[in-house]
């Protein structure tokens, strides 16, 4: 359309012109994979021909699109909470009624529509301090510490943006493990902060080493200021559960370097593996004495969308934040109160995660049953993924001891290299975009999390039906024998 000047009016906002922060971040899980597997679909739908009748999404922890039922007692909380009218259904049970009736009383106007205080609902962060001393044993736990939050991720960025500061080599560090969940580093890309790679060893069953976290933290002072330290316990992409002599290494090493901890602890309740057991960081920090526990600066965050709940569409979560200077304090919440509160459906489904039905309520046994079946289907499932891509030529898969994610490593040939370099894309990135072309599962590759140079891996989720995983595992053992075979020239070794 022309202007006043009869001139082409041009787009004010243009790549040229965009922030340029915004290209610079990159989130793999919806990344160009997804976008060609949402193609593909649309495709199928449209009866175009594929050598495969359906796309398994296995590239993202959402459960309940891969078919996982809601918790009852869950959902019958937040129907009572959204319609007041059903608290006279003879329907519902009296531990879901009494709970949202608390819930409402906290609500302003007694309505889940009205905005909630910016720290979330009073009574729910009342609930999760009092789940929080249970889990932890009795470690002490002050509701006001308690923030609830839009997710997890809402939380983690809202830390980060409080943490960047400075300029040039007085910039922030975050230290981040590779591989890494990529909202961390998108969230440092946007903020312009430093990004500090230390490298979890995948020979180790991808153990985090205090000797490589003390490398990266010196190699990164040359040019930066660390001022951060991120974990995610269970691992996300790599599955694995810290020790506790490890968490205290890393409280340790945080104590000593004066760096403030982020401890990503969604996956709390997906332990699957007998020898192992979710040890809090909040927890180890206490038991490590008050010189630490008074004075080491740690936000924890949970969230709605993992677990055994897996509702991700809530976007529900919360953060716990110890130690915070009193003044930075007052800005956190300044800084929450510009989003003005998190949906409040998403806070009572919060609630009913830190508040379950107690042993001798109504809902009791049913809500125990359907928990039970969720994580005993997801540990039967991260064992049988983790045997059958152990079974395949060229693939290596440690154990998935929690969370959602197995991260195979897979060796990709030399002459595979090759083309994908040619291409202008990552060998893994080549290897999964094939691997939908030709079976229509999508995985998201390993560049998109960090990995050491000249290592190629996947993440895949284990949250597809028993039958659909073992399905898609036989699918991808075929294309990878396939695969090795198609770029495996005579002066290989055999593998």
């Amino acid at each position: 359309m022309a202007g006043k000047n009869g001139k082409m009016r041009e787009k004010s906002l243009t790549m040229d012109t965009l922030n340029p922060q915004v290209k610079a971040v990159e989130y793999a899980v919806r990344g160009p994979i997804v976008t060609k597997a949402g193609d593909i679909e649309r495709g199928l739908q449209q009866g175009q021909k594929h050598p495969f009748t359906e796309v398994i999404k296995a590239n993202i922890g959402d459960s309940h699109a891969m078919g996982q039922k809601p918790i009852t007692f869950l959902r019958q909380v937040v129907a009572l909470c959204s319609f007041p009218e059903l608290l006279d259904s003879s329907i519902f049970p009296d531990d879901a009624k009494q709970r949202a009736r608390r819930i409402l009383q906290g609500c302003g106007g007694q309505s889940l529509g009205s905005y909630s205080a910016s720290q979330g609902v009073d009574c729910i962060r009342q609930d999760i301090a009092v789940y929080i001393e249970q889990r932890d044993k009795g470690v002490p736990a002050d509701w006001d510490n308690i923030y609830l939050t839009t997710g997890a991720s809402d939380g983690i960025v809202s830390i980060l943006k409080m943490l960047v500061s400075g300029q040039g080599r007085s910039r922030s560090g975050v230290m981040i493990p590779i591989p890494q969940y990529p909202l961390y580093s998108a969230a440092i890309s946007e903020m312009e902060a430093v990004q500090i790679n230390y490298y979890l060893d995948e020979d180790n069953c991808w153990a985090l080493d205090i000797n490589e976290l003390h490398r990266a933290y010196q190699a990164a002072k040359e040019h930066c200021h660390p001022r951060v330290i991120c974990i995610i316990n269970p691992g996300n992409p790599t599955g694995q559960v810290q020790s506790k002599k490890c968490i205290e290494e890393v409280l340790h090493f945080a104590y000593e370097e004066n760096l403030f901890v982020m401890s990503d602890e969604v996956y709390q309740d997906n332990v699957y593996s007998p020898d192992c057991q979710f040890h809090s960081f909040k927890k180890v920090l206490y038991e490590m004495g008050p010189e630490y526990f008074n004075t080491v600066e740690l936000a924890s965050f949970h969230s709605t969308s993992k677990g055994y709940s897996g509702e991700c569409g809530f976007r529900g979560g919360y953060m716990e934040v110890l130690n915070l200077d009193l003044e930075v304090k007052a800005q956190l919440v300044k800084l929450l109160s510009v989003r003005l509160c998190p949906p409040v459906s998403g806070q009572a489904a919060m609630d009913v995660i830190v508040n379950p039905p107690l042993p001798h309520e109504p809902s009791y046994l049913q809500f125990h049953k359907e928990k039970s079946a969720v994580l005993g289907a997801l540990a039967e499932k991260a064992q049988m993924t983790e045997q059958i891509l152990n079974t395949v030529p060229g693939i290596k898969c440690n154990p998935v001891q929690g969370a959602m994610y197995a991260f195979p490593r897979i060796f990709i040939p030399p002459r595979a290299v090759e083309e994908a370099m040619s291409l202008g894309i990552s060998p893994d990135m080549m290897y999964c975009l094939r691997l939908l072309e030709e079976t229509g599962i999508c995985l998201v590759p390993g560049s998109g999390f960090g990995q050491r140079e000249g290592t190629y891996h996947f993440r895949m989720t284990i949250l597809p039906t028993t039958e659909k995983l073992k399905v898609l595992l036989e699918k991808l053992r075929d294309f990878h024998i396939k695969f090795l075979k198609e770029y495996a020239s005579l002066e290989e070794p055999k593998r």
